[in-house]
């Protein structure tokens, strides 16, 4: 009886590693992304009609999430850019929230098609792989993809053709940029992201541009004199508001369970600012 019963237990300690390794590799994603099981849990319970959807850009096929607002009439559209920690539940719960303000809301997963067999920011093996990534994208490449996307949601039957754009950390340098790239978006939303250095970059920009920085966070907010500059030399609107206290990537910390209360006041007076200049579309 000893002899059998030691057998089991050496049997159990040696199937415990690989399921451990098993389990790590199926949730690689939440692992990645810090396991938003809040973010997550908001989705799940959202009445909004959700869905991802595939927009084509040349040989490219760009996946992304879709939330429609419980309206009556046609709505504007807001293109969202994740983070530098690419698509994530909160990127997914952040739509679902600009759709309950009565938007529609699509979100890109930046990475599609270069990931392990062809996938996106959920078929990387973890969070360093997924930065790693993201900041290397090609320049070229986000700009025709996030123009791809802006095209698809401009001409869905309920979009009434006018869109935003709005990014976070990565994310948000991207929304800037992508103010001087198309001329049919009519607001950037740059959430703690730095702006082009370019003066002929600048001088491209057609709509406003609405800045969201973090008191604590001066390797980002440093660079908003300049885009002050450069914004006014070429007589273009740059309204940035910056939230003292609080550290880069708020938006996201301050709505996480154990957000402290610094990014939880930035994170709430953001959107509501947010939410107030999206009704200027």
């Amino acid at each position: 009886m000893r002899r059998l019963l030691t057998f089991f237990i050496a049997a159990v300690i040696s199937i415990m590693p690989v399921y451990a390794q098993d389990a790590h590799v199926h949730d690689g994603h939440a692992q990645a992304t810090g396991g938003q099981d809040w973010a997550k849990a908001r989705l799940e319970k959202s009445p909004r009609h959700q869905e991802w959807v595939k927009v084509k850009q040349g040989n490219r096929e760009v996946q992304c999430f879709v939330v429609y607002p419980e309206v009556k009439d046609k709505a504007p559209a807001v293109l969202l850019i994740h983070e530098i920690f690419g698509m994530s539940d909160w990127v997914r719960s952040t739509a679902d929230q600009v759709a309950e303000a009565g938007y529609i809301a699509i979100a890109p997963d930046l990475l599609s098609g270069t990931g392990p067999n062809g996938g996106g920011t959920s078929e990387y093996p973890d969070q360093g792989a997924i930065t790693k990534a993201v900041s290397m994208l090609p320049a070229d490449q986000v700009t025709a993809d996030l123009n791809a996307v802006e095209n698809y949601v401009a001409a869905l039957p309920s979009c009434n053709g006018r869109v935003a754009v709005a990014g976070f950390c990565w994310g948000g340098g991207q929304a800037f940029r992508m103010a001087t790239n198309n001329k049919d978006i009519k607001a950037a939303f740059v959430f703690y992201g730095p702006g082009p250095d370019k003066a002929e970059d600048i001088a491209r920009i057609n709509a406003p541009v609405y800045g969201f920085y973090a008191g604590n966070d001066a390797r980002v907010t440093a660079t908003v004199p300049k885009s002050t500059d450069l914004m006014k030399q070429v007589g273009k609107t740059y309204e940035p508001v910056i939230y003292e206290g609080a550290g880069h990537g708020f938006m996201r910390a301050g709505e996480a369970p154990d957000a402290n209360e610094a990014n939880m006041k930035a994170h709430d007076a953001a959107w509501l600012r947010f939410k107030e200049l999206l009704k200027r579309l």
